[in-house]
């Protein structure tokens, strides 16, 4: 009886030991299949497998967004990765068959997830975050790079806002791009919704580094260790600082965001837009 016992106790206190790593091991294995979700050495990988383009389903970001709400609350992450398993893409942006004759009630829920909740999370999440970029960022995927504290990105990585090319406004983007890179740059790329690559965007400081295909994955875990080296008190506090500083506008520019695109993505235009892509032809606008 006394043996059995110890062996009660033992096992007791190597779940009370194992707890935390016991978590995420089930989580790993019940998170959608689109997203796997892995801690090692403190960091936190969120890794895309969403084929063929990681396209956001309003299914596909609710996955997201819960997976970053794991993250957070896990106190034995200090850093968040964010990255993608897709060949030669990062993100697409959201699947366009949410926009197709919709109403403005039905867009909004899914911008509510992409604008609102996607940057409420990322603005409490209280660790760093980094998007690790190899590949295709557009629409959306742009939206979720820019949501994380460092970018980086290698040779094979392309980045563009192509909203415009479709009908659609990438409003929310008209909130932060210009303080970064400049109102001409900005309305640029903006409105030519034209393809640049990671040199560019280094240059224009929309990237922190850029890194040569091979090596990203080591510089990304590099960066992380580092980060996850300093007191977890500190970064949280900075971190929660930091932003303060820098996005004292931004809840305001956010709903902005929302009305501008919803009152674009419901005109005519933009839905001639949209089923023209679907079907692979050129857009007919109205005059």
């Amino acid at each position: 009886i006394n043996f059995i016992c110890y062996l009660f106790l033992q096992f007791k206190f190597y779940l009370c030991q194992n707890f935390n790593q016991l978590i995420r091991v089930n989580l790993n294995i019940n998170m959608d299949k689109f997203i796997e979700y892995k801690v090692i050495d403190h960091i936190a990988w969120i890794t895309l497998k969403r084929n063929p383009s990681n396209a956001f389903s309003i299914d596909f970001l609710d996955d997201i967004l819960n997976t970053l709400k794991i993250a957070s609350k896990d106190k034995e992450v200090r850093v968040i990765i964010l990255e993608s398993d897709v060949n030669k893409i990062f993100s697409a942006g959201l699947d366009l068959n949410l926009l197709v004759n919709k109403s403005g009630l039905e867009i909004r829920e899914f911008l509510k997830r992409l604008y609102i909740d996607l940057w409420d999370i990322q603005y409490n999440i209280g660790k760093p975050t980094i998007a690790s970029i190899n590949g295709a960022a557009r629409g959306g995927g742009m939206t979720l790079a820019i949501s994380c504290d460092i970018i980086i990105a290698s040779e094979k990585a392309s980045f563009g806002y192509p909203e415009i090319n479709l009908g659609l406004l990438p409003a929310i983007h008209f909130t932060h791009l210009p303080k970064i890179i400049g109102r001409y740059k900005a309305f640029d790329l903006l409105f030519s919704g034209r393809t640049f690559y990671s040199e560019e965007a280094l240059l224009l400081g929309l990237i922190s580094r850029k890194i040569p295909s091979p090596e990203i994955n080591d510089k990304v875990t590099e960066i992380a260790l580092n980060l996850s080296k300093k007191s977890p008190t500190s970064m949280n506090l900075g971190r929660a600082a930091f932003l303060r500083t820098n996005d004292l506008d931004y809840r305001r520019g956010v709903a902005n965001a929302v009305e501008d695109f919803c009152n674009a993505a419901t005109t005519p235009d933009a839905q001639e837009g949209l089923k023209a892509f679907l079907e692979k032809r050129k857009p007919i606008w109205e005059t």
